[in-house]
């Protein structure tokens, strides 16, 4: 039996574009459920009940162990997060292929899947939608989501005469996909962007994808940013990188557990968590079982810790340096 764990807060969208945040970041707008250990709420406005802990991709394949990536996507899967990230160029398609694998015997229906594309053309990202169902062993994902939006010119292709959105409908009329989203990491004026161009197109999102920790509430701020409008408009908020790649408890200043209730903490749908060992999955359903909603005074204590670090951007090399850019490094990828 699924237990309501905090009420609705109506006042979100007011109190996020107005307020400090630390006054300002509610966990959901509507009430989350839990059953056992983990948190469930409602992706957007596609009235899907997702855990509000995800299974990052990427890192299932990081293992040199294939039965090892299988056993923590069963695990994850058994423990029950039910939201699993990947993409289409994850370790050359291995993160696809081993999910798949792990999917089998009954446990592709009790997860809701989404991959990523690459493709910046109609025919690249029909063809990629097609290799990622192939890898996964799978008729059909849940969300198919629009990769690295990260130039200012990335929505203006998407919506391009002959572009993505084109092979994107038509794989959903056929029953390949049934959502469509984008993902970034570079900048909230991107995703923006993306926002006023799909308004322009009457094309309405079903989730986006950004990092949402405690160093982007200083630093070029999705949260303050983007997440309002998501939530404004029922666009499914996916948090990514909650722990900025490892910095925040590498240098001390939030421990794993502090940087999963911070991102849960905000009106997320999903935090994505990248789990590359047991020990890192545990971490992630303890950070879900022990989960309630930060009072002014903790959030206020999290946010000051990660102030002055957080301001040159260091910490968040997705957002500062080419490092974690893959379509810049692979222009072939984008056809």
């Amino acid at each position: 039996m699924q237990q309501p764990t905090n009420p609705k807060r109506r006042d979100v969208l007011g109190a996020l574009a107005t307020a400090p945040l630390a006054a300002a970041l509610p966990a959901g707008l509507d009430a989350d459920t839990r059953s056992g250990d983990m948190i469930y709420r409602t992706l957007g406005r596609t009235g899907e009940k997702v855990s509000a802990i995800g299974l990052g991709g990427y890192h299932i394949a990081v293992p040199t162990d294939e039965q090892e990536g299988i056993r923590l996507v069963r695990t994850a899967v058994d423990r029950g997060i039910n939201f699993l990230d990947n993409c289409w160029d994850y370790h050359d398609g291995k993160s696809e292929v081993w999910m798949g694998k792990a999917l089998r015997d009954g446990y592709r229906h009790k997860v809701f899947l989404m991959t990523k594309f690459d493709g910046r053309t109609k025919a690249s990202t029909a063809r990629q939608i097609d290799e990622s169902l192939a890898r996964l062993q799978t008729d059909h994902v849940d969300l198919m989501q629009y990769h690295e939006n990260i130039r200012m010119e990335d929505p203006d292709r998407f919506f391009a005469p002959d572009g993505p959105l084109e092979a994107l409908l038509e794989a959903r009329k056929a029953g390949k996909i049934r959502y469509i989203g984008f993902t970034g990491h570079k900048d909230p004026a991107v995703h923006l962007r993306m926002l006023e161009v799909a308004a322009q197109h009457n094309f309405h999102f079903d989730a986006a994808q950004m990092p949402l920790n405690l160093l982007d509430a200083h630093f070029r701020s999705f949260a303050r940013l983007v997440v309002p409008k998501l939530v404004a408009q029922g666009i499914g908020v996916l948090g990514m990188k909650p722990m900025a790649f490892g910095n925040l408890p590498k240098d001390g200043l939030a421990s794993g557990i502090e940087c999963l209730h911070y991102a849960l903490n905000l009106p997320t749908s999903v935090v994505i968590t990248g789990c590359d060992s047991m020990d890192r999955l545990h971490q992630a359903l303890e950070a879900a079982r022990t989960f309630k909603p930060l009072s002014e005074t903790e959030l206020s204590a999290l946010l000051a810790k990660t102030r002055q670090a957080a301001l040159s951007g260091r910490l968040e090399p997705f957002k500062t340096t080419s490092q974690f850019d893959g379509t810049a490094q692979h222009l072939e990828w984008m056809g």
